[in-house]
């Protein structure tokens, strides 16, 4: 799949292709990413979202009505849903790692991924329970200071 994943993150990725097969879709979006960084829990990106007072209840009613929204626009419209940004989230979420100094990436990279991509159904879930990339990168910052970036709590992992 992706180099340098972590457990965790190959668990996440996991998750997400299960939570699109509840929605009874054919492709995993970026909706289903930040879903499965919720359900999955223990992750910092996990925290980062909890601590901001998002949980799984809020984000999924978000997410549901943009994918609502989505589809009768293309109902009205006559277009096809567009493809899911999962791949322009992954090579966010590697290079956020690169810059974090981090040898692996983490469910903390993939959400400040998710917060960054434009258009998509989880950033714009995240801006409306208000959590923008700049704030998670703030977050992010602030909790790795003393902790090792590069090992980004790959020994805590199952």
């Amino acid at each position: 799949m992706f180099e340098k994943l972590t457990p965790r993150m190959e668990k996440i990725i996991r998750m997400s292709q299960q939570i699109a097969r509840e929605y009874d879709q054919e492709h995993v979006g970026t909706e289903h990413l930040l879903l499965a960084i919720l359900r999955e829990g223990s992750s910092l990106g996990a925290e980062i979202l909890q601590d901001s007072g998002v949980d799984m209840a809020k984000t999924k009613a978000a997410i549901d009505r943009f994918m609502q929204a989505s589809m009768e626009d293309t109902w009205v419209f006559g277009r096809l849903p567009g493809t899911p940004h999962f791949r322009n989230v992954m090579a966010t979420a590697i290079e956020e790692a690169r810059q974090l100094e981090s040898k692996y990436v983490c469910a903390e990279h993939l959400l400040l991924a998710l917060a960054r991509e434009e258009g998509s159904v989880a950033s714009t879930a995240l801006a409306e329970l208000g959590l923008r990339a700049g704030a998670i990168r703030a977050s992010i910052s602030k909790r790795m200071t003393g902790n090792s970036p590069e090992t980004c709590g790959v020994d805590d992992e199952d």
